[in-house]
């Protein structure tokens, strides 16, 4: 299902009265694909957390959110994109996203955090990029509500607009490389993860992202 509209989406309401109760009741924690599963504490995403993925513009910071879905994706949850012109469907498809469950708001302009906040009601796990430095009373009621809500939101930023509020869980990029040979044939992204309770230390860790299939992969 698709919803590409510059304005905020009516949920259809079969979506919002059998989805959310029955996700909701299966797990408090969305499972991890690879290299994630192995690198993040408790291997998966806890339902009302807020996660940060910071880097440069152009560094692959979405593609490494779009790359959290996909074990989630996998086991039939919804996801929704919020503020992306260009989400890139066939690289999402290629690193695992059912796009079928995907809902995309691709230019909500100021009304972003509205916009994200309506889908709360409909998706497992929400990516965001606001399309600049979020106020600290939005990011604060954005981050109640998908507490209230068992959803888990992906905040998409750059250093120089980063996310106002500690979140649970962050990645870093501090390095993004290019292999190439007759094509380009892989990203390696050096990530510095860190968060609240058992991701409470930081580490650092190289990743593909793609590789040559597309994919998230270890190093």
């Amino acid at each position: 299902m698709f919803a590409f509209s510059p304005i905020r989406p009516v949920l259809p309401r079969d979506l919002v009265t059998s989805l959310r109760p029955h996700t909701l009741a299966k797990s408090r924690v969305l499972p991890l694909g690879e290299p994630w599963k192995a690198l993040v504490p408790g291997g998966g995403l806890r339902r009302g957390s807020t996660v940060v993925v910071e880097a440069p513009a152009g560094q692959g910071g979405f593609s490494l959110a779009l790359s959290l879905l996909t074990a989630s994706s996998a086991e039939g949850h919804w996801a929704g994109v919020v503020g992306v012109d260009d989400p890139g469907v066939v690289a999402m498809a290629e690193l695992g996203v059912d796009l079928r469950r995907v809902l995309f708001v691709p230019r909500p302009r100021g009304e972003w955090a509205e916009s994200a906040a309506d889908l709360l009601d409909g998706v497992d796990v929400l990516i965001v990029r606001p399309p600049s430095r979020a106020a600290h009373g939005v990011a604060r009621k954005l981050m109640d509500r998908v507490r209230e809500r068992g959803t888990v939101l992906i905040v998409v930023s750059e250093p120089g607009a980063a996310w106002p509020l500690p979140p649970d869980l962050s990645f870093v990029i501090t390095e993004s490389r290019w292999v190439t040979s007759s094509r380009l044939d892989a990203r390696y992204l050096r990530v510095r993860i860190a968060g609240r309770g058992e991701a409470g230390r930081a580490s650092e860790h190289v990743v593909v992202l793609p590789n040559r299939r597309g994919q998230a992969a270890a190093t």
